[in-house]
């Protein structure tokens, strides 16, 4: 580096002395390029103009700061990605973010006149993760921070987004604080950093919610009939990953060449072929991991379904009502009861009349597992709501009483639409309903009696 120095102070030295015998009337140089802002995206290579007129004897150098890069057409820097091309402009190949600053063409002259041009190096976005795993987790309840710490010129903008179906965005910044996490949280993260340089960058994070096992059923009641199949089905979400097994009345069950147990994906199910009269009875999804244990329970019943109406809500006639409902039954149905009673109503409350109690003779066997039943109701009062509920019986007892069924006679001052029927039946309390239930378990026990 002294050489080089001293090579430069030799043709400085020269050059002031050829400079001081100019005569007067000569033409001064002049710059003919001009100075300019330049933008490079790291590894480009750059040109940096500085054409002179009349420069005679004298000494162009390009500094960089304090530091001579080139004098006359001497390379003073030992950078090599540094060359002079096509007289005096300045080449500048794979530039880097240390090449950004202000780039001076001068004239060796007693003026020491220059050109500046000011080089901005465009660096494309890049991303620091973490956890640099890429995986995260944390138990149900908690919080999780995912964090992409990006850095680049011009400086790069981090978006958040979930993906699922719909890509949701999050927002904005170098950390996503996740609080209160639930098992819908679980899933893949993506940050995005862009600067506008180069593509974006795209990380993805996989977040890992740890919580017990959930259990949902299908069914909390499974009707069958012997010689038959039942087939029950449980629900299990957990992480860490549950085993899952079922119980019959607390008894741990192992398959056989009845029972068969399988499992997809969260669903299990628990499939019992040729029904025999012990497999009746109470059915458990028991589901552990290493944060706890869910419990589900299934009936398998022989008796028989709820009734479903099927009758329209509206009468075709002013005193009468036939009311029509089907029931599933495997076995041949013993018995059923109906109650029903008027609904005396006015613009302000609803006051309930005493419940009417029928025995209705068992139908013929229907040969299907649907039983399906009409009854005729007489001496009704026209242009009056009623309500009612059924009640059915086979071989192995009495099924869950109905959902109360609302109809409408004809006639009267005023006559209901089907519309004004809906409200009447959402009013209807739990008090009333819990007093149906209630009765009609009293009928069973003067029955049973």
């Amino acid at each position: 580096m002294e050489g080089g120095w001293l090579v430069l102070a030799a043709v400085l030295i020269a050059a002031r002395a050829q400079n001081n015998r100019i005569s007067v009337t000569d033409d001064g140089p002049r710059f003919l390029s001009r100075g300019h802002s330049y933008r490079a995206v790291v590894g480009d290579t750059l040109l940096l103009p500085c054409q002179v007129q009349n420069l005679g004897s004298l000494v162009l150098l390009w500094r960089r700061g304090p530091a001579v890069l080139t004098a006359a057409s001497l390379m003073v820097t030992r950078d090599e990605r540094f060359r002079l091309v096509d007289g005096y402009n300045l080449q500048i190949t794979d530039v880097g973010p240390q090449d950004a600053g202000d780039y001076v063409c001068q004239i060796s002259d007693r003026i020491s006149r220059d050109q500046v041009h000011t080089v901005e190096v465009l660096v494309p976005p890049s991303v620091r993760a973490s956890p640099e795993s890429k995986h995260a987790a944390a138990r149900r309840g908690g919080a999780a921070v995912l964090e992409c710490r990006a850095s680049g010129n011009p400086v790069p903008t981090v978006t958040w987004h979930k993906l699922n179906d719909t890509n949701t965005r999050l927002g904005e910044g170098p950390q996503l604080q996740l609080s209160r996490l639930e098992r819908h949280h679980s899933g893949r993260y993506a940050c995005t950093v862009d600067n506008g340089v180069g593509p974006p960058i795209v990380t993805e994070f996989q977040l890992q919610v740890l919580y017990p096992p959930e259990i949902t059923v299908e069914r909390s009641w499974v009707h069958t009939g012997e010689g038959f199949r039942a087939e029950l089905l449980c629900t299990v979400h957990a992480d860490p990953p549950a085993e899952v097994g079922w119980y019959q009345n607390s008894f741990p069950l192992s398959a056989s060449e009845r029972i068969t147990m399988s499992a997809r994906g969260n669903n299990h199910t628990l499939l019992i072929a040729n029904v025999q009269p012990e497999d009746f009875g109470n059915y458990s999804c028991v589901a552990d991991n290493s944060l706890g244990r869910a419990r589900q329970h299934v009936e398998v019943s022989g008796r028989p379904g709820p009734a479903v109406f099927t009758s329209p809500p509206l009468a075709r006639r002013a005193a009468s009502y036939l009311l029509a409902f089907a029931v599933d039954s495997y076995p041949p149905l013993d018995e059923l009861r109906l109650l029903y009673r008027q609904l005396a109503i006015n613009e302000s409350f609803q006051q309930p009349g005493r419940w009417h109690d029928v025995v209705i003779p068992a139908p013929e066997p229907a040969g299907s597992l649907t039983h399906r039943v009409t009854h005729e109701l007489r001496g009704l009062q026209p242009g009056a709501v009623y309500e009612a509920i059924v009640q059915a019986k086979n071989r192995y007892g009495w099924n869950e009483v109905s959902d109360i069924f609302q109809f409408h006679t004809l006639g009267g001052a005023h006559t209901a639409h089907a519309d004004e029927l809906t409200p009447m039946f959402a009013a209807a309390s739990k008090n009333q309903l819990a007093y149906c239930v209630i009765l009609t378990a009293l009928y069973i026990m003067n029955a049973l009696a």
